[in-house]
């Protein structure tokens, strides 16, 4: 086994490919990073103040929000790439385990964010679609842009992190299926979707009423997970697996409100898409032949570095570059124009033949690049157009033309301190058997941390043995407990139980919150309807605080009036009601949760009737609660 791990990684390693979803991983990664962050500073109050906007205890947060914000828009644009994907890995790690979000606000996805982050610390995501790369060619100007070769990385920076952050997740995942009766009847899609608190907007009622559909998406999902491990690398399987994956989670973003999650796992498609496929897109989406020629100053290094920039951000190739002198200095291509004319401005010729010179030149460029039309078109409004064509004058006129020699031309050694380019590159390069040695034993002590997760909670804590209560399996327990402490913080390694009938067993019952305005009207909170949805933006983490925890099968008073407190100071401010004239009414609904299929269940649930079991009084500051003392009975 080990020998063949090392034979697979010396292979892997060998062979090179595009950097293309490598570049679109590390952007959607970004992306959704991002979302997080401004989530987070709109819910900041009830995540992080024991007492929203009453008692702040963080008031640094929002600041290092920003920050985490800023590191995030590094990572999209790939500017700074090793410096951003450090920062964002320790962001996530002292966000997740040293805030309110580790225990009260789970997103349900930062495990594998967490795990992603870690990967993207060694995988080369500045070679494509980064200001990193641009930086680079910036460093070279006189070098012509059609001379870069198209960047390349070993395919191990697309089999590893698709190998343990989706292999061993779904894989654990499955096993813990087994274990839940409704899975096992093929509805483990369907019951989510029927549950009031779990659902989008959107109504997928359609679907859910089909019995047939719904137990084949349930099948193939488990399906889908238990193999994916062992069959995504094969060529004649990958396409199979990644259409799966892409509608499987595709349907978890649309049809239920941790978005979140869905989003996150899709990211790493990026990485399961053929190669072939790309180079369709591209054929597909690149212009067949230049729809404007420019024209530029080959020994002016302005000139060069403009070129180099604007052709950088030219991603559907719509835009031709070309010297205005020939190898011999002559100006032949535009006869029309004297060089001294020439060589004062930016010149650009249409496909209708129309000669474009300065700021127009900048126009047709934005204008043909098709997705900076609109930039095109503002810069083009009479009074922007005057004040850009006299900055433009004034920089065109100061510029430095430097006659380009033969040393010029040459490229220095790029300097690349990512830690891909010195383990992946450099490292293997010189030592091949001993990277692939390394690699191996680093694998399987993942491996072994993963197999120790899924033992732990998907087999012996689910099975009733005797075994289980004694000394030594005690001792074991908590080292195992310890370990998975340690994947779960640096790794993102965690079970993937997720919605099993441990969840769903018994949550008959839904609460909601009104309230009494000042006419003695009872109105809605802005955060569960009347159907009993969850209303956005009250979804990802904050959905897991009140569907996962305040309100469960067996609801524990304390957590449940600890989250009617966040909620209705967070909510009362944020509406401009004034705390301590406002009575808040907790409401009850009764849903149903069952193993097997019925028709039309979640219109049932979205109908079933609200009544009036306590209140909610805030004075001076303080809440008051009058509440039943076992709401498990009602």
């Amino acid at each position: 086994m080990y020998k063949f791990i090392i034979t697979n990684i010396l292979a892997l390693q060998s062979k090179q490919v595009p950097a293309t979803g490598i570049g679109l991983f590390r952007l959607f990664y970004g992306l959704v990073t991002l979302q997080e962050i401004f989530f987070l500073l709109y819910f900041n109050h009830l995540i992080f103040d024991p007492i929203p906007y009453i008692d702040v205890e963080f008031p640094m947060i929002p600041f290092f929000l920003c920050l985490w914000g800023i590191v995030a828009g590094f990572i999209i644009v790939g500017y700074r790439y090793q410096f951003a994907v450090i920062c964002n890995y320790i962001f996530w790690i002292v966000f997740v385990n040293f805030t309110t979000m580790q225990r009260d606000f789970d997103g349900g996805f930062d495990s594998f964010m967490t795990g992603a982050g870690f990967f993207l610390l060694f995988m080369p995501g500045s070679r494509a679609f980064s200001i990193d790369n641009l930086r680079y060619k910036l460093s070279t100007p006189f070098r012509h842009y059609k001379s870069y070769p198209k960047p390349t990385v070993s395919s191990l920076a697309y089999f590893l992190p698709v190998l343990i952050c989706l292999g061993f997740l779904y894989f654990d995942s499955a096993v813990h299926k087994l274990f839940a009766e409704h899975w096992r009847n093929g509805l483990g899609s369907w019951l989510p979707s029927t549950q009031p608190y779990y659902v989008s907007a959107i109504d997928m009622s359609f679907l859910l009423n089909n019995e047939l559909l719904q137990k084949t998406i349930g099948y193939t999902v488990l399906v889908f997970q238990f193999t994916f491990l062992f069959f995504f690398s094969n060529r004649r399987f990958r396409s199979a697996y990644l259409l799966v994956g892409l509608a499987l989670h595709l349907g978890i973003t649309l049809s239920l409100n941790i978005y979140p999650f869905g989003m996150g796992m899709l990211i790493f498609y990026t990485l399961l898409v053929p190669f072939s496929w790309w180079r369709a897109m591209g054929n597909l989406l690149t212009a067949k032949r230049p729809s404007l020629t420019v024209f530029f100053d080959k020994q002016c290094p302005l000139c060069n570095r403009t070129v180099l920039i604007l052709n950088h951000f030219d991603i559907f190739n719509c835009i031709d570059f070309k010297s205005a002198q020939d190898n011999a200095g002559h100006y032949p291509v535009m006869a029309t124009i004297s060089p001294e004319t020439l060589l004062t401005d930016l010149y650009a010729l249409d496909s209708a033949n129309r000669i474009y010179s300065g700021v127009n030149t900048y126009i047709q460029i934005f204008l043909k690049m098709r997705y900076l039309y609109l930039l095109g078109i503002i810069l083009s409004l009479p009074g922007i157009h005057f004040l850009a064509a006299k900055k433009y004058r004034a920089i065109a006129d100061s510029r430095i033309r430097i006659p380009c020699s033969s040393e010029c031309l040459i490229s220095p050694k790029q300097q690349d301190n990512t830690l891909y380019h010195q383990i992946f590159e450099c490292f293997a390069a010189r030592k091949p058997k001993a990277f692939s040695r390394k690699l191996a034993k680093i694998l399987i002590a993942i491996f072994i941390l993963q197999l120790n997760s899924t033992i732990h909670y998907g087999l012996i804590y689910r099975l009733d043995t005797a075994a289980k209560n004694s000394p030594l399996s005690s001792t074991i327990a908590e080292a195992s407990n310890a370990l998975i402490m340690v994947s779960l913080t640096f790794l993102g390694i965690t079970p993937h139980a997720l919605y099993l009938h441990d969840h769903f067993a018994g949550y008959d019952r839904i609460l909601a919150i009104t309230y009494t305005d000042q006419n003695g009207n009872e109105r809605w909170l802005p955060f569960v309807n009347p159907q009993g949805r969850l209303l956005a933006p009250n979804w990802g983490r904050v959905h897991s605080m009140w569907a996962n925890i305040a309100v469960t099968p067996t609801i524990n008073n304390t957590r449940l009036q600890k989250f009617i407190m966040k909620v209705t100071a967070f909510w009362g401010q944020k509406m401009g009601l004034n705390l301590n004239n406002t009575v808040f009414n907790i409401k009850l609904k009764r849903i149903n949760a069952p193993t097997y299929w019925v028709y039309d269940l979640l219109h049932q649930n979205f109908s079933a009737p609200w009544v009036t079991i306590g209140t909610i009084k805030w004075t001076d500051n303080r809440i008051s609660y009058a509440l039943p003392d076992d709401i498990n009975s009602l």
